[in-house]
């Protein structure tokens, strides 16, 4: 990866750039709703929300808004923890709002079926 460039790969659902402190570390942002959103207004990137590098030695924390940097303060460990838990409980929703229901599964079989 090169620095200051946001690689996006819509099949993979994911976003991808090296730390925007310069540590030279990959940071990989999946694309979903309980995760990162991408908007582009036909010359600029936004990714949402804030990166949160926590598991890196830099603990960067920083913004992608419209193609530019933009710093955030440091989180304390309580706040990175707490941020780790809300994420974990947005996901679990979101997976469970996602997963078809019976009548969805049975139509799915059922068309499986035709000629």
């Amino acid at each position: 990866m090169d620095a200051g460039v946001l690689y996006v790969s819509i099949p993979y659902r994911t976003c991808g750039h090296l730390c925007c402190c310069g540590c030279g570390h990959e940071v990989i942002t999946p694309l979903s709703p309980a995760q990162w959103s991408i908007t582009y207004d036909g010359e600029n990137v936004s990714l949402t929300p804030s990166i949160g590098s926590w598991a890196l030695p830099c603990r960067s924390h920083y913004w992608i808004h419209g193609g530019r940097v933009r710093w955030s303060r440091r989180y304390s460990a309580a706040e990175i923890a707490q941020n780790r838990e809300r994420d974990r409980r947005l996901l679990a929703r979101n997976s469970e709002e996602h997963r078809p229901g019976a009548l969805t599964r049975l139509r799915r079989h059922l068309q499986s079926w035709r000629w």
